[in-house]
């Protein structure tokens, strides 16, 4: 096992079958509704961010001159590639139950293609890296607070988001290190990117999530309503907290207070389990105890 979690970038070619998610619930968190919810809003235009930052990186790899960038620019396009694969298709599932989520998924895919085309070799760069921040904290947050958010849960769903938590955490620091090589003195740049992508995945994530609230029922009970959007205010809070170091000029990914050689137990359990050759694609709760349990 890697000493730091982003000492290694291994490229799993999983494909989950959401045919057979329970009762066919997108609401697939019994441990906290609220994250399942949150977590859906967010997953629908992250793929398209994810094929954004492939092609970006495609376009401007053979820029870099560091060859442990180079392997490790490779490895986030294969990972970020087969994250984005998933998530079209969880995506298409949850149109099928949320009105509107057809929408936003076009939306987000002609933004991110949008950006590609027009934006400046720069913007990509930078927004990029800052979009990347967020998803590396997300994965940190998540891993940590996995009893509370997503102990009892769907096992297919469950088991896509803590792949994908864990790959997010491991090329963490990717993205910031492509921007860096290219553009080592655009400090305030940087964290201007930063900023703007917290407030897009915020928006975008805001958007679905309100139109699931409302099909989800929330609306018909006070407490239950209070109760959906003090989640979806208190994750915003915690990953925005979480960004604070990142606006410090001596900042690193692999430096940040909640990424360090303690990994998280729940991320090492799931590498070993998945390097034994393990079947990754359902995650009941008994596969999970187990998998801690050898850990601990």
């Amino acid at each position: 096992m890697a000493e730091h979690p982003m000492d290694e970038i291994p490229v799993r070619q999983l494909r989950f079958d959401f045919n057979v998610v329970e009762d066919r619930n997108p609401v697939w968190s019994r441990s906290s509704p609220e994250f399942a919810m949150f977590i859906n809003s967010l997953g629908i235009h992250v793929p398209h961010f994810e094929r954004f930052l492939v092609k970006v990186m495609r376009a401007y790899r053979d820029d870099l001159q560091d060859d442990e960038l180079r392997a490790d620019v490779k490895a986030i396009i294969g990972q970020e590639a087969h994250h984005a694969f998933n998530f079209v298709r969880w995506t298409e599932k949850l149109a099928e139950r949320y009105p509107g989520v057809a929408a936003l998924d076009e939306h987000a895919k002609e933004y991110f293609e949008g950006a590609f085309k027009k934006r400046s070799r720069k913007f990509q760069v930078g927004f990029t890296a800052g979009y990347e921040t967020f998803t590396f904290l997300g994965g940190m947050i998540i891993l940590n607070r996995y009893r509370e958010l997503m102990a009892d849960a769907d096992p297919v769903i469950r088991a896509l988001w803590v792949w994908h938590q864990v790959e997010e955490v491991e090329h963490g620091a990717v993205a910031f290190d492509f921007n860096k090589a290219l553009y080592p003195d655009a400090e305030w740049f940087r964290r201007w990117m930063v900023v703007r992508a917290f407030g897009h995945i915020t928006w975008e994530t805001f958007k679905a999530y309100r139109l699931m609230v409302s099909r989800e029922g929330y609306y018909r009970s006070l407490p239950q309503a209070f109760k959906a959007w003090r989640f979806f205010l208190s994750f915003g809070f915690d990953l925005g907290w979480a960004a604070l170091p990142v606006l410090s000029r001596h900042y690193h990914p692999r430096n940040h207070p909640i990424c360090n050689e303690k990994q998280n137990v729940v991320a090492i359990a799931w590498r070993k389990f998945y390097q034994a050759g393990n079947d990754t694609h359902r995650l009941n709760n008994e596969t999970i105890e187990n998998m801690l349990a050898a850990v601990n």
